[in-house]
């Protein structure tokens, strides 16, 4: 029995949705890492009260963007090596083709809905 799978044409869309998210990923993560050499650069000593504090929350919030964007950058490179091995689509709980509305909205899931509830119902599903 032939397992499902989209299309290579399909594939293809979906690879140029997933080159599209990377590209902007990796320009905001380029920034967010600039920001963070510019905070580690900064006299901080110069700074006073609540500036110093806000640069610490601004440093951190850098530093949380950048460390969520490495993550994401992470899971589209997986996907694309799924698309390269034709399983990309395919919900690793059922097995069943994640609908495609759900793959343009999050072009990295790996699950569809239906096995995200059922796995939030019973979480040692994971």
């Amino acid at each position: 029995m032939e397992k499902p799978r989209y299309s290579d044409a399909k594939l293809e869309e979906f690879r140029k949705i997933l080159l599209a998210k990377r590209t902007k990923a990796q320009k905001d993560l380029d920034f967010h890492l600039k920001q963070l050499e510019v905070d580690d650069t900064n006299d901080v000593s110069l700074l006073k009260g609540s500036k110093e504090h806000s640069n610490s929350a601004v440093k951190e919030e850098n530093f949380n963007l950048a460390t969520r964007l490495t993550k994401f950058i992470k899971c589209i490179d997986n996907a694309l090596i799924r698309i390269d091995n034709k399983t990309y689509g395919v919900c690793r709980v059922t097995g069943k083709l994640i609908p495609e509305d759900r793959l343009i909205a999050t072009p990295h899931a790996t699950l569809s809905i239906e096995a995200k509830k059922s796995m939030a119902l019973n979480p040692k599903l994971v």
